[in-house]
């Protein structure tokens, strides 16, 4: 029993202690706001942001509004594609799957998600995903936000895609760096 007593208590040490070497929560709060709602289907600020040209990846949460310490993504998926095998270099991702399956590949490792499931994507882990389903949706975070909302912008506004050089360039500019193909099924 004192075994387990202990054991316990140390796992429920290890949140603070974390927290408590965590820059932004020792330091006085400067950044303050009012509370907002995104509605479905809408982004933040009203900006379009279609991944692929096609599938709507819409701001709910900017980096604007949290000092750039997060930034929330909500992905609806109308084809089974997905990104370039990437890394980033300074956010770690979380997405939650609501709707649809996907299959992720994190480092050597393969994970098949569904409806209601979660998977944590810790930064500078080369990692990409694929749509398995016909029609998919996910929330995803970036912390902290990182360029994410620049970088979906600026793909957004280009009118034909980049070569690779190009490609290299503006990922590195927002923090990335691709590190081979997207996931075919």
């Amino acid at each position: 029993m004192q075994r387990k007593q202990f054991l316990l208590s140390g796992l429920l040490a290890v949140p603070g202690f974390a927290l408590a070497r965590t820059p932004f929560l020792t330091e006085p709060a400067t950044l303050q706001g009012e509370p907002f709602i995104v509605d479905a289907g809408k982004s933040r600020f009203g900006e379009v942001v279609k991944f692929l040209g096609v599938h709507p990846n819409d701001l709910k949460i900017s980096s604007k509004d949290t000092g750039g310490q997060l930034s929330v993504f909500e992905y609806t998926g109308l084809d089974k594609v997905g990104p370039m095998l990437h890394i980033h270099f300074e956010q770690d991702e979380i997405f939650m799957i609501t709707e649809g399956e996907y299959r992720f590949v994190v480092g050597n490792e393969t994970h098949v998600l569904k409806a209601g499931q979660t998977i944590f994507l810790p930064r500078g882990v080369p990692h990409t995903w694929i749509q398995l389903s016909d029609r998919g949706k996910m929330i995803y975070f970036l912390q902290p936000a990182g360029k994410m909302e620049e970088f979906f912008s600026y793909m957004n506004q280009l009118k034909e895609r980049p070569g690779p050089e190009e490609m290299d360039r503006i990922h590195a500019e927002h923090q990335m760096k691709v590190v081979g193909p997207p996931l075919t099924l």
